[in-house]
């Protein structure tokens, strides 16, 4: 459940964020699980917006692999990219 004292970058708040941001950006309305790309209404461009769009917002870096479509397709998949690439490294001192 997400409420107003949830900090930047928690899950609820990410993905009602990028809904908004979609919502925006296409003059749409979007499920969690609907395919962004699938429609074929949004170019590659509008990806890597979505790539700096995260990055900005969240003070992630998305790199090589995490560069794969399948993880823009979804608002969802999205939110599962942020919430991943925010976890500290393995073998960090985390201190």
């Amino acid at each position: 459940m997400t409420t107003s004292s949830d900090p930047i970058g928690a899950p609820g708040t990410v993905q009602t964020d990028l809904l908004g941001f979609l919502a925006k950006r296409t003059g749409k309305t979007w499920a969690t699980d609907a395919d962004v790309f699938g429609s074929g209404g949004l170019s590659s461009l509008f990806a890597m917006e979505l790539v700096v769009h995260l990055e900005r917002t969240y003070d992630i870096a998305i790199r090589g692999a995490d560069l794969r479509m399948e993880n823009f397709r979804t608002v969802r998949g999205m939110v599962a990219l942020v919430e991943r690439l925010r976890q500290p490294a393995p073998g960090g001192s985390g201190a």
